[in-house]
């Protein structure tokens, strides 16, 4: 799993005004929910979405996340979210996310370690290959 390409997956969003804080900008917590959708999207498209994992019993969940800001996130800016996995090892993965502007500068990124989850047996899993695949494995 460790030398597979990776594809990576675009999210475009507008910023709204329920994505800001009193100063104006996006809301530190609101970076992890745009950010959520768009791995939401990303798993949708590679044939993994919501209704897969309930119907299989197996998703991921998120282990570790490190998020930096680089430049503030203004009211109808549109920005897009790129996603891209860096490496799957056993059972932990490790995904990058970057928030762009609409020119290109790079705003927040992301890095976050996950598992595949069982949710009968409440534990970690090897991924399977249609999980892979949903990751854009290539």
């Amino acid at each position: 799993m460790n030398d597979a390409h990776w594809n990576p997956q675009h999210y475009e969003v507008l910023i709204r005004e329920q994505h800001l804080d009193s100063y104006g900008h996006v809301n530190n917590a609101m970076y992890l929910t745009l950010l959520e959708e768009a791995r939401w999207d990303f798993i949708t498209a590679g044939g993994y979405g919501y209704e897969v994992i309930h119907r299989n019993k197996k998703g991921p969940v998120i282990l570790d996340i490190h998020l930096s800001f680089k430049k503030e996130l203004r009211l109808r800016e549109k920005i897009t979210i790129e996603s891209q996995m860096i490496e799957y090892t056993s059972k932990v993965g490790t995904l990058r996310q970057r928030m762009l502007g609409s020119d290109g500068t790079e705003c927040a990124t992301a890095l976050m370690k996950f598992g595949f989850f069982d949710l009968q047996a409440r534990r970690l899993i090897v991924p399977t290959a249609e999980w892979l695949h949903a990751l854009g494995q290539r």
